[in-house]
């Protein structure tokens, strides 16, 4: 009997285990790879510029851009389909004014680890969500939208908006702030509606 007791402990040990490993496993590589534009630069390296600034913004808009487009083209639940059009409006909005103002500026966005990561990391979301279907689609999405929208915000407080040197990027950044947070409490309430509870005030 003792025995019988020990495996079972054993086994029931070695699910939970393995739960804990599944759900770290979940943890998307937009996620893990968005960190690099919420941490401060370290000590021996410079701040991002404003060529760098801005081709951070571009990825990051276009990045969901891109997103909302498949969820245009996956979703049948109306509120993600018109959630997803909002997306994709306000974002090539907000590209279109950061290029019209570093063309105006003579500005020429620079390419650099954080921006090729967010491409990069974008991609990968899209192709591991892409795959499903359905309510799956429909959460993934949502899931990621959050992610997302919480990861730009940090960004834009700690890391861009501070870096910024020329005043009219840095205006832009503080004046398009607002329309991410709504975005953001907007996805939370998407998720909430889809787990049956209530979304986080803020």
């Amino acid at each position: 009997m003792k025995t019988m007791k020990i495996r079972l402990i054993s086994i029931v040990s070695t699910l939970a285990i393995a739960a804990v490993s599944i759900a770290a496993a979940t943890f998307t590589t937009y996620e893990a790879a968005a960190t690099n534009i919420v941490m401060s630069e370290p000590a021996t390296t410079s701040p991002v510029t404003d060529p760098q600034i801005a081709a951070i913004v571009v990825a990051a808009n276009t990045v969901d851009i891109k997103a909302g487009e498949l969820a245009q083209s996956k979703t049948t639940n109306p509120k993600i389909k018109q959630f997803a059009d909002t997306m994709v409006r306000d974002h090539t909005a907000v590209n279109k004014a950061a290029v019209d103002l570093v063309t105006k500026l003579g500005v020429t966005p620079e390419e650099n680890e954080t921006s090729r990561s967010l491409t990069s990391s974008g991609e990968q979301t899209r192709e591991r969500i892409g795959g499903l279907s359905g309510k799956e689609f429909d959460t993934a999405y949502i899931d990621n939208e959050v992610t997302y929208h919480a990861t730009v915000i940090k960004a834009l407080d700690d890391t861009l908006i501070p870096n910024a040197k020329n005043a009219e990027l840095k205006a832009l950044l503080i004046k398009v702030r607002p329309s991410f947070v709504t975005h953001l409490q907007h996805a939370e309430q998407l998720k909430a509606s889809m787990i049956g509870k209530k979304s986080p005030k803020k």
